[in-house]
């Protein structure tokens, strides 16, 4: 019995994964295929790569886009981690009071959405003269209560035998945060890394509001320029949304156990 049980166990796993990944064999298969094929349905692969390549590097700066993209994503997740991590770090081990106060009314920004605050963000960014810039770009989610609340929970675990110790021996406060929270903190900092990253290469409505510049153009805002005028070839568009794509999948699949290791310690 217990062995029927395991084996209708797995069958139902494999088919909820088959399910799950479906999406992208068939986002990868359809840029091999001209928009017809696409349109119809084909799942098998195509020989149109090249051609819907050719057409894709036609029709906007790709090479510009990534760069951006690649520029944007790497800035915003270093200096995130950072701050935010510095910031989670001291509301937990110089904890009070007041500071929990701090840490409710940042929970509770987590519930105003960002389209409510973009107009007034935007006309402050236009008087500061930071349209089209990079500083632009970063300002509005450079710490993210979320963040802030991952650093903290995991700074709960960290042990404070360690902080009286390098004390002792003359580290001050900073010295202690670079050189032991950090080292010590490694999967948490993989987990907010992929999610950071992820989250600023994915982003589009800020970019799309903020870049009004050619030169300044990212990835998901030349995916949607594809989709503009009478005629969208979809061939052309699951290329550029594949192209899209492969970073994040790759940084997830290489930081994936630090990413549960990382989030398991943030809930405990």
């Amino acid at each position: 019995m217990t062995k029927m049980r395991n084996i209708a166990k797995y069958v139902f796993l494999t088919i909820v994964s088959l399910i799950s990944i479906f999406p992208l064999y068939w986002m990868a298969v359809s840029a091999t295929h001209s928009s017809i094929d696409v349109i119809r349905g084909a799942l098998l692969p195509g020989n149109y790569l090249f051609k819907n390549l050719s057409n894709l590097l036609s029709a906007g700066d790709v090479s510009g886009a990534m760069a951006n993209s690649f520029k944007y994503a790497i800035m915003m997740t270093i200096f995130s981690l950072f701050i935010c991590s510095l910031a989670g770090y001291g509301f937990e081990i110089y904890h009070d009071k007041a500071k929990d106060v701090i840490m409710a009314v940042l929970l509770l920004a987590m519930m105003v959405p960002f389209v409510a605050i973009m107009i007034p963000l935007f006309q402050m960014f236009s008087k500061w003269r930071l349209l089209n810039t990079t500083m632009g770009f970063l300002l509005p989610t450079l710490s993210t209560p979320f963040l802030i609340m991952l650093f903290r929970q995991s700074a709960r675990s960290f042990p404070h035998d360690i902080l009286e110790a390098a004390r002792l021996d003359g580290l001050n406060e900073f010295n202690i945060f670079l050189r032991i929270f950090i080292p010590t903190m490694k999967s948490t900092y993989a987990s907010a890394a992929i999610i950071t990253f992820m989250g600023a290469w994915n982003s589009y409505l800020w970019p799309k509001v903020i870049m009004t510049e050619k030169t300044s153009i990212t990835m998901p805002m030349l995916v949607a320029n594809l989709k503009e005028g009478y005629v969208t070839d979809y061939g052309v568009l699951m290329l550029a949304v594949l192209l899209c794509s492969i970073p994040t999948v790759i940084i997830f699949f290489v930081l994936q156990k630090q990413f549960a290791e990382g989030i398991t310690g943030a809930v405990k």
